[in-house]
């Protein structure tokens, strides 16, 4: 269940971002509810009586109690929840950042505007829930979703990470190290000394290689190929089952 705060002093605006947002549960068969408040001082007060939120929508300009005079006391309150602010100016834009806001939407508020937001809202809030390893790579500290890594190799002393959107990300550790962090996933097999694939992108098995639904051939050690086939037959059948 998805709950979502809506705050904003002009009542036309209150009603018409509850329609849309009453309209992006129906069409997007969304299971939320939603509570819609005048000011940000009912929010707030709804907060100290125990009320949360994993959405917050908060016009910024509001008389005597700003949004991000809101934002600011909801961040005291929940560290991780997503703010969105919609306003009809853009000066406020950068003070949004201070709370950690989502994102800055300038007024009118269309259908448009809020499905793009709310979709790329949902979609990270899916990954955030997702499971996933963390690695250092030379861009920095970085997150990979399990179910976006097609495979890891070796080349040198880095191990890659072929993700499916075709990005590869490169990391200085050992192969031993990225084996132990997988393979406690069981949709992780180790083809090759130097390969470790994700099963679930496996398209055809041969003696000497796995060619993956990406077409990306990883090749298989001599000897290998038959428990490589049982272990993804085992894989299929706990999916499957």
């Amino acid at each position: 269940m998805l709950r979502i705060a809506v705050c904003d002093d002009n009542i036309d605006e209150l009603s018409n971002m509850v329609q849309l947002i009453d309209l992006y549960r129906t069409s997007k068969n969304v299971d939320c509810e939603y509570a819609a408040f005048p000011n940000g001082i009912e929010l707030i007060a709804a907060l100290e009586k125990g009320m949360r939120f994993d959405i917050y929508c908060l016009d910024i300009i509001m008389p005597g109690y700003m949004g991000i005079d809101a934002a600011q006391e909801i961040r005291g309150y929940d560290k991780a929840a997503r703010i969105v602010f919609f306003t009809s100016s853009p000066e406020f834009a950068m003070k949004s950042y201070s709370v950690k806001a989502d994102n800055y939407i300038l007024k009118p508020i269309t259908e448009e505007k809020l499905f793009i937001v709310f979709d790329d809202m949902l979609e990270q809030m899916q990954t955030d829930d997702a499971d996933a390893v963390i690695v250092k790579s030379k861009e920095g500290i970085q997150k990979i979703v399990i179910s976006n890594l097609v495979f890891a190799e070796v080349l040198g002393r880095n191990v890659l990470y072929h993700l499916k959107n075709g990005k590869v990300i490169e990391c200085a550790e050992p192969f031993s190290t990225a084996c132990d962090n997988l393979l406690k996933y069981g949709c992780f097999v180790k083809t090759h000394r130097c390969y470790l694939l994700n099963m679930q992108y496996v398209d055809v098995i041969e003696n000497h290689q796995v060619t993956l639904q990406t077409l990306s051939p990883v090749p298989v050690a001599q000897g290998k190929a038959h428990e490589i086939k049982q272990q993804y037959l085992a894989y299929q059948m706990r999916e499957g089952g």
